[in-house]
């Protein structure tokens, strides 16, 4: 037998055809009326709505989900990290108001297995259909000899669309702005570095572990998904006057609220308004970690900020307790310097 083919190096396109048409009826949820044409063409195809856009900035943001894909392929489970991807991606297009439109996904893996290859996009499709926008494409390549067969990587690139008077940001930014804050899921997507270091290698836990603090298994509540807050922000900017968004990714929530201050203004923001979920403080006890260290590796229970006008702010709130999102004051836009102080400590 012959083995200087393709398939003998380690690369299966059988396999790779196999995988799309299990992946096609878990993406076709995961579209809008101006995608043109389907999955498995060269590229995507997007119309752009000239009638509702009239001086259109098309934004775009490229991220992946990073270590935490080591706890979902030690359990077997591909199902959420796709949503972890969407998550990353879509709320950072949203910050400066664009709506996100459509999203193309690349994964890397050692060898395809058709049915964990579907299971992984279906998370992206279920990731694109509650950010609203949609799934017209994406790249899935075999890397043998370069990464195991078992193991794979995520990336992917949102665009998304904002009039150019529209744009939040810094200059919109006012002395007396109220920050708003949007609670996280848990951990997202950031930080797995430390928690797997911490929880898997100091401490030794096991992922099947039951730990009586988070309720469960260990490694179920280190894959809870990303929340995805792209509509629950534009319906913000619908209802309320936002002049501002800070996604809460790696850096934690005082830079990234920083990365949205004007130089002449700084935050202030209460620990004291909330309590961050139990795995935040496993991670710091097991492993001894500063607490310096954990605001500026987690989101620490927020995800997302928005700085609102001083009298829009129960409006807003009640936006976001109709959409069933967690939200409450945590502080407030003062004379500064563009930094952001966090004052208090978390109810225990």
């Amino acid at each position: 037998m012959n083995d200087s083919t393709y398939s003998a190096s380690g690369v299966d396109i059988d396999a790779g055809d196999r995988a799309v048409e299990l992946m096609r009826g878990r993406v076709a949820g995961a579209s809008r009326p101006e995608v043109v044409g389907g999955i498995g063409g060269f590229a995507g195809l997007f119309r752009l709505d000239t009638d509702r856009w009239k001086r259109p900035l098309l934004a775009s943001s490229t991220d992946g989900v990073g270590t935490k894909l080591a706890i979902a392929q030690a359990l077997d489970k591909h199902d959420t990290v796709g949503i972890d991807l969407v998550g990353m991606v879509v709320d950072d297009l949203v910050v400066c108001g664009a709506e996100p439109l459509f999203l193309q996904d690349y994964v890397a893996c050692g060898q395809v297995v058709p049915e964990r290859i579907a299971e992984i996009v279906g998370g992206i499709a279920a990731g694109c259909e509650l950010a609203g926008c949609a799934l017209v494409g994406g790249e899935t390549a075999e890397h043998p000899g370069l990464m195991p067969v078992d193991h794979y990587d995520l990336a992917g690139t949102g665009v998304g669309v904002v009039e150019e008077d529209k744009v939040l940001g810094a200059e919109l930014v006012r002395e007396g702005d109220v920050v708003i804050a949007m609670g996280s899921s848990g951990l997202h997507s950031n930080g797995f570095s430390l928690v797997r270091h911490v929880l898997l290698q100091g401490a030794r836990m096991r992922l099947d572990a039951i730990v009586d603090e988070l309720g469960g298994p260990l490694g179920e509540q280190l894959l809870v998904p990303t929340r995805i807050y792209a509509k629950d922000c534009l319906s913000l900017i619908e209802e309320s006057e936002v002049h501002a968004f800070a996604h809460v990714t790696g850096g934690g929530l005082a830079g990234n609220l920083s990365r949205v201050l004007p130089p002449h203004l700084s935050a202030t923001v209460d620990r004291g308004t909330w309590t961050p979920q139990p795995i935040f403080d496993l991670v710091r006890g097991r492993g001894r970690v500063e607490p310096a260290e954990m605001e500026r590796t987690f989101n620490m229970g927020v995800g997302m900020v928005a700085l609102v006008a001083p009298a829009d702010v129960d409006r807003a709130l009640a936006v976001l307790t109709a959409r069933h999102v967690p939200a409450w004051v945590a502080g407030v836009v003062v004379p500064g310097e563009g930094s952001v102080t966090l004052t208090g400590s978390h109810p225990t």
